[in-house]
């Protein structure tokens, strides 16, 4: 694979490294890895990370289409990966679909307003400017894998293991992500992209009903507790908008599906007041000086950046998919998860804990259709795959998954965990 990535942030560095560290263990599918950033030091430090000939910097500019397309000639690419910020997955996914090569990214196109209920109906979803162009890429005989990070990406895996293996009957697929960070002398910080923090926490959370289909509702609404493995506990989760609620619905026969996110009060408060007074706007923009940025794009650049506070943070990020249903004429509650801790992260791949599991998946991915063993074409999301293969080579990667079966009353007493590898191995 001649693999083109675009964008060196913390997500392209972690890219590049589990790359070199686990591409060992499953053979060397990579022949060449094009780092392209508008930063091309930031691209150049990467690569220089990596020490490998095969991984090359180049100078882009994520939103020209014909940039983009030039570079895939230049180097030959057969693969694009998409992991800037979503604003500019039309771009770049127009571009892959323009010069007829593969494309996958963590986040899928973004999502519109309904213009008079807003937190009642859906408009444009995220991903429907890629689904509309399902039959297009098919007909040309190339893939586009669109939301597949670790949520969205990894989770829906774990939601298509979990039709194949534990579930007759599904009742609801329900992803649920919590932590336990702490960033010392930060009270309120982003440990994420700043930008898709603000986007998806204050869009109308998105939620499918098999009798309603997919509808809005309001932002951090139907606040529950939820018990997250691995020494986390309890958490208190909110609906958020996010691209499983779009993906799962399409492949998986279910009568509900949701995503919830630990967002503390304080954070929640804090994205609240930044609403009212304006500054999560993108598309208007205030004259700085000489320059013209969106509101937005002025707090990414004021806030403390998730890649200064990543270093200092600790403590451990769950990222899961809760699913009941019946199994034998049983009831049954399971939860499919993955833990990281941020200082090992840190250690291994200099970026956060989650960064590191938003690229675990697309290399995953990246890994499975270059050795051939998921090939399809057309546009489509990570559950319309064999899961196996996927969970089995999480572990070569060093983000083994895990299992439990829930019990809503005693979870931390009874909770079961299992590391996948294990299971598959008959042990």
């Amino acid at each position: 694979m001649r693999l083109l990535v675009i964008g060196a942030g913390g997500v392209g560095q972690s890219v590049a490294m589990l790359i070199k560290k686990g591409e060992k263990n499953s053979g060397n599918w990579l022949d060449l890895l094009v780092l392209a950033d508008n930063n091309h030091d930031r691209a150049k430090e990467v690569a220089d990370l990596a020490a490998d000939p095969r991984f090359i910097p180049e100078r882009l500019d994520a939103g020209d289409k014909a940039a983009i397309k030039a570079l895939i000639k230049k180097h030959n690419i057969t693969f694009v990966l998409n992991v800037v910020a979503p604003s500019y997955n039309e771009t770049i996914f127009d571009a892959a679909y323009e010069v007829g090569v593969g494309y996958m990214d963590c986040a899928m196109t973004l999502s519109h307003r309904h213009p008079e209920k807003p937190y009642e109906l859906t408009h444009i979803k995220l991903g429907d400017y890629q689904f509309e162009q399902h039959e297009k890429w098919k007909k040309k005989g190339i893939m586009a894998l669109v939301g597949s990070g670790v949520e969205p990406g990894i989770s829906d895996v774990f939601a298509r293991y979990a039709q194949k293996h534990l579930f007759d009957e599904i009742y609801e697929v329900n992803v649920r992500d919590g932590d336990n960070y702490v960033i010392p002398g930060k009270e309120v910080s982003f440990g994420f992209s700043i930008w898709t923090t603000i986007e998806e926490c204050l869009n109308p959370p998105l939620i499918w009903e098999k009798e309603k289909g997919w509808f809005t509702t309001g932002c951090f609404s139907e606040p529950e507790e939820f018990f997250f493995p691995g020494g986390i506990g309890r958490v208190e989760v909110v609906n958020v908008e996010h691209e499983e609620v779009a993906l799962v619905p399409r492949y998986i026969d279910c009568n509900r599906v949701t995503f919830k996110y630990g967002i503390s009060k304080e954070f929640r408060t804090m994205l609240k007041n930044l609403e009212a007074l304006g500054m999560d706007k993108a598309d208007q923009k205030i004259k700085i000086g000489s320059s013209e940025i969106t509101p937005r794009d002025f707090l990414s650049i004021v806030a403390p950046s998730p890649l200064e506070t990543a270093s200092i943070m600790v403590g451990k990020g769950c990222a899961g998919t809760w699913v009941t249903g019946k199994k034998d004429g049983l009831f049954r509650s399971v939860y499919i998860y993955q833990i990281a801790d941020n200082q090992e992260c840190i250690g291994k791949y200099g970026t956060s804990s989650v960064v590191a599991q938003t690229a675990v998946g697309p290399v995953v991915m990246l890994d499975l259709i270059a050795n051939g063993i998921w090939k399809q074409t057309g546009v489509l999301g990570p559950e319309a795959f064999d899961p196996d293969p996927f969970v089995l080579k999480m572990k070569d990667y060093g983000f083994p998954a895990a299992i439990y079966e829930k019990d809503s009353e005693y979870d931390e007493q009874y909770q079961r965990d299992s590391i996948f590898t294990e299971m598959f191995s008959g042990k």
